[in-house]
C-alpha cells in the first residue's frame, strides 16, 4: 500500500511568483525524470519514501474513512459471483440445502451412526467453519487477483483482505437461513436460552479471520505458493482438527485423557467456537439414544455451563486481536512494495 509522503520542494520557473507546491500523497505524486542537461525549467527527480513504521490505529482510522468501499467491495463480490444467472442469490440457499439433503441421505440411509439428527450435529459445526475456511483462502489471494486495481488506485489495501471476509458472512447468513427451515421441518429446537452465545462464538471467528486474511494476503504478494499451501492446511488439515464429523466428547476426550493432553487439543482455536455453535445448534448435552445395538447411549457434547463457553471463545478472542495487531503490522509493511511487486 501506497504511503502519503511528501515530495521535496520544487523550485518555481523564475517570475511565477508561486512558492513551493503543497504535500502531495505518493500515490498521487507524478513520476519526474531526470532532467536533460541545460534544459530551461529544471526539475530535481523526486524521491518517494515509504515509512516503515507503521500506526495501526491511523490505518483502522482510515479503514473506518473508506467502510463505504469495503460495503462496495463485498456487494460487488457477491453480484460478480451470480453475474448473468437466472436464479441469482436464490443459488446461495441452493447450495446449503442441496448439502443438508445428501448429508442426510448419507448419514440416514447408508452410513448409519446412530445419532439422532446427525445431520443437524453436522452442519451446526460446518456454519461457523465454511465461513472461517471461505474467508481465509479467498482473502489469502485476494490482492494478486485485484493486481490491476492495486496498482492504479490508492485506497487502504486492508480493505481487500477484510471484503473477503464480509463476503464470507454474506454467505453465512443464507446459511443460517437454510438451517433454521431445516431444524423447523425435523422438529429439532435449539438452546433458545444460549441464543446469545451465537455470538459470543461469531465475533471471536471474524476477528481471528481478519487477522489470518491481513497476514497472509500479505504474504501471498510475495510467496505465491502461500495460496496453494492454505488451501491445504485450511481446506483439509485444520478441518479434520475441529469436531465437526466426530463428537468431542464422544470420541476425543476419553483418549485425550488418558493421556493428559486435552489442553493440546484445543490449542486449535476454532475448537471451542465450533463447540459453542454445537452447544446451541444441536442443544443435547446429556446422554443420546443411539439407534444402533452396539452402542445404546453416547454423550456427544460436553455438560458445560455457559460460562465455561464465553470463557473458552474469550481466550479465542484474545489471540485474535493479537494476531490482528500483527496481521495490521506485517501488512502494512509490506504493502509498499506491492505494486513493483504485481
Amino acid at each position: 500500500m501506497a504511503r502519503h509522503a511528501t515530495a521535496p520542494s520544487l523550485e518555481s520557473p523564475a517570475g511565477s511568483g508561486t512558492g513551493p507546491p503543497s504535500p502531495v500523497p505518493v500515490a498521487d505524486a507524478p513520476p519526474v525524470t531526470g532532467p536533460a542537461s541545460g534544459a530551461p525549467g529544471e526539475r530535481e527527480k523526486v524521491t518517494r519514501v515509504v515509512s516503515a513504521h507503521i500506526n495501526v490505529f491511523d490505518r483502522l482510522t482510515e479503514i473506518w474513512r473508506s467502510r463505504e468501499l469495503l460495503v462496495y467491495l463485498v456487494r460487488t463480490e457477491i453480484k460478480v459471483k451470480y453475474k448473468n444467472s437466472v436464479l441469482g442469490l436464490v443459488w446461495s440457499m441452493i447450495a446449503p440445502a442441496m448439502t443438508l439433503a445428501v448429508y442426510t441421505v448419507v448419514f440416514g440411509i447408508f452410513l448409519k451412526n446412530g445419532i439422532p439428527n446427525f445431520v443437524i450435529f453436522l452442519f451446526s459445526g460446518l456454519l461457523l467453519w465454511n465461513f472461517f475456511q471461505t474467508g481465509v483462502i479467498a482473502a489469502t489471494g485476494v490482492v494478486v487477483n485485484n493486481a490491476g486495481l492495486v496498482k492504479k488506485v490508492s485506497f487502504p489495501r486492508e480493505i481487500l483482505a477484510l471484503a473477503a471476509i464480509g463476503s464470507a458472512g454474506v454467505f453465512l447468513f443464507f446459511q443460517i437461513c437454510v438451517m433454521a427451515i431445516f431444524m423447523l421441518a425435523v422438529g429439532n429446537a435449539p438452546a433458545w436460552g444460549l441464543m446469545w452465545l451465537l455470538v459470543v462464538g461469531f465475533v471471536p471467528c471474524v476477528v481471528l479471520a481478519s487477522a489470518l486474511a491481513l497476514l497472509l494476503a500479505s504474504v501471498n504478494v510475495y510467496l505465491r505458493d502461500t495460496q496453494h499451501l492454505i488451501e491445504v492446511l485450511v481446506g483439509a488439515a485444520w478441518f479434520w482438527a475441529c469436531p465437526i464429523v466426530y463428537s468431542y466428547r464422544g470420541t476425543v476426550a476419553p483418549k485425550l485423557a488418558e493421556h493428559g493432553l486435552t489442553w493440546l487439543y484445543f490449542l486449535n482455536p476454532m475448537t471451542p467456537l465450533v463447540m459453542t455453535f454445537q452447544r446451541v445448534l444441536y442443544a443435547k448435552t446429556g446422554m443420546v439414544t443411539l439407534t444402533t445395538a452396539t452402542h445404546p447411549k453416547e454423550q456427544l457434547l460436553p455438560s458445560w455451563g455457559a460460562l465455561t463457553y464465553v470463557w473458552a471463545d474469550a481466550a479465542v478472542l484474545g489471540l485474535g486481536l493479537v494476531l490482528f495487531f500483527v496481521g495490521m503490522n506485517v501488512f502494512g509493511r509490506l504493502a509498499g512494495n506491492f505494486a513493483e511487486e504485481l
